[in-house]
């Protein structure tokens, strides 16, 4: 049941300046508290930048961890699961929808980076869980971003479809994406 919000609200007016730092500063030591201390309240204009600056160098921490797997596809996929959690865990926080695209296309620029022989394995899921990422970025400009956007990613857009199209278009997911973005 949520808390009665004038209830909170009295009892928090009741208590004293000192008492009200000392419950902010733990609450802060949280990383998700913090976020949106960050976000809402300490640095509203670059707050979402210096999260989605983090979320980037986690994303290449990520890149560099080793991962275990049988196959070289398999350990990209686990990379990729990763990767698309940092995503999410950065868009609870933020709600922009310009930086979220921006870190989706990041992670898909280091996947598309490997060699293109990593695409097109049989039974690794690796490029099904590219294909979601790419509808995922693809949904995103088309429908949530202001469509003067679609001009900034559509080159890169339409490479990574080439690219997915050409070496795994025997995936349902793969194949009912667009050839093309226009």
């Amino acid at each position: 049941m949520p808390p009665n919000k004038a209830i909170l609200k009295e009892q928090l007016n009741q208590l004293s300046k000192k008492e009200l730092v000392d419950i902010v500063l733990k609450l802060a030591g949280k990383r998700y508290n913090y976020e949106f201390l960050l976000v809402n309240f300490l640095d509203k204009d670059g707050g979402e930048q210096t999260l989605f600056e983090e979320a980037k160098e986690a994303i290449d921490k990520l890149v560099e961890k080793e991962f275990k797997g049988r196959t070289i596809q398999h350990q990209l996929a686990k990379r990729l699961n990763a990767c698309t959690k940092r995503i999410s865990e950065f868009t609870v926080e933020t709600k922009n929808k310009k930086l979220e695209a921006d870190l989706v296309l990041y992670v898909l620029e280091k996947q598309f980076a490997n060699p293109a022989k990593v695409f097109g394995a049989r039974f690794s899921g690796y490029d099904y869980k590219v294909g979601l990422l790419l509808k995922r970025l693809i949904s995103l400009i088309t429908k949530k971003l202001h469509p003067d956007y679609l001009i900034d990613y559509q080159e890169k857009l339409n490479e990574f479809l080439h690219k997915l199209h050409h070496t795994s278009n025997r995936i349902n997911t793969i194949y009912d994406l667009p050839e093309m973005i226009e």
